[in-house]
């Protein structure tokens, strides 16, 4: 388990990551969306995490949902690196009745996001523009190439909680054992 802790003007952070775990959170961002998707997240995942956030939400959302995608990745990271025995890619495409979203990663370590979710205006109070963000500060300080694309959809509920769980399930499936030995590379390193 990976403990992180970020305390800015902005926000106050603290998380704990199991990468193999059973899809238990305790989640506190204090933006209810927020915190239903990041409980999906866990639970399709497979991942246990706790994570307490007091952030500037009188301002808006964004230092919230960025900075709480910041320390995920950073958990992930050093729960991933140094690589050996996994998967390493993985894929899934995942429906919420008519919206379909498909997730491909790579554990890479070099970060890079395509979001084509073309999702706009709020879910209640919550800025749809925020899932980006979120999935552009967790693959860049985890260092995952991921590529997110919106097959169809019309309910932004649907389509923003299909994102979390794609992503969820394709991360999954890459740190999934791989009874290769070593690193999966032809470099011999990530």
């Amino acid at each position: 388990m990976i403990e992180i802790k970020r305390d800015t003007k902005e926000t106050k952070i603290e998380a704990s990551l199991e990468l193999y775990g059973k899809g238990k959170s305790h989640i506190q961002t204090g933006i209810g969306f927020f915190d239903h998707m990041l409980e999906s997240f866990t639970k399709h995942g497979l991942l246990n995490l706790t994570l307490q956030c007091e952030g500037d939400i009188h301002v808006d959302f964004h230092h919230t949902v960025e900075d709480v995608g910041i320390v995920i990745g950073q958990a992930l990271r050093k729960e991933i690196f140094p690589i050996e025995n996994v998967e390493r890619f993985g894929e899934a495409t995942v429906v919420m009745d008519e919206a379909s979203v498909n997730t491909a990663l790579d554990l890479s370590n070099r970060p890079f996001l395509h979001y084509e979710v073309a999702v706009s205006d709020k879910v209640g109070e919550f800025d749809t523009e925020l899932v980006e963000e979120f999935f552009r500060a967790l693959c860049f300080n985890a260092g995952l190439t991921t590529h997110i694309v919106c097959l169809r959809g019309k309910n932004k509920h649907h389509i923003i909680e299909a994102v979390f769980k794609s992503f969820a399930v394709a991360l999954r499936r890459a740190v999934s054992e791989n009874r290769r030995v070593g690193v999966p590379s032809t470099k011999g390193i990530l």
